[in-house]
């Protein structure tokens, strides 16, 4: 596949930054993106679907990831962190980074879709 991007997401819960009392749990997310593909790519924007347990939604749409365009040569990865807050102790996110290739084609990498968990709320 001439353009594929692999996607690692590994989340942890900001306990300090946390509040019950108040309906505020904070994430933190690492993100690994990873050019499996035959030719390079740059990542443009973002697009993230937010979602807790009320089933509300947030969209968080943009340029880029963290100010950066990272662009990815066959076999490279570019690793980057930022964070989340929701109203629930549990709740989901996904999306789509807006690519284009050293082609000109533009294509879209998936971003699929991950728990956000306070520490011991899932059986």
């Amino acid at each position: 596949m001439k353009n594929k991007i692999k996607i690692d997401v590994q989340v942890s819960f900001i306990e300090e930054q946390s509040s019950a009392a108040v309906n505020q749990y904070t994430f933190a997310y690492t993100i690994t993106i990873v050019n499996q593909g035959l030719v390079g790519a740059q990542l443009l924007t973002r697009h993230w679907r937010i979602q807790d347990e009320t089933g509300h939604v947030e969209d968080v749409i943009g340029e880029g990831v963290i100010g950066q365009q990272p662009h990815l040569m066959p076999g490279e990865s570019y690793q980057y962190s930022s964070g989340s807050v929701i109203k629930t102790a549990t709740g989901t996110m996904k999306g789509a980074y807006g690519m284009v290739s050293d082609e000109g084609e533009r294509f879209e990498a998936e971003i699929p879709e991950f728990i956000l968990s306070e520490p011991y709320t899932l059986h």
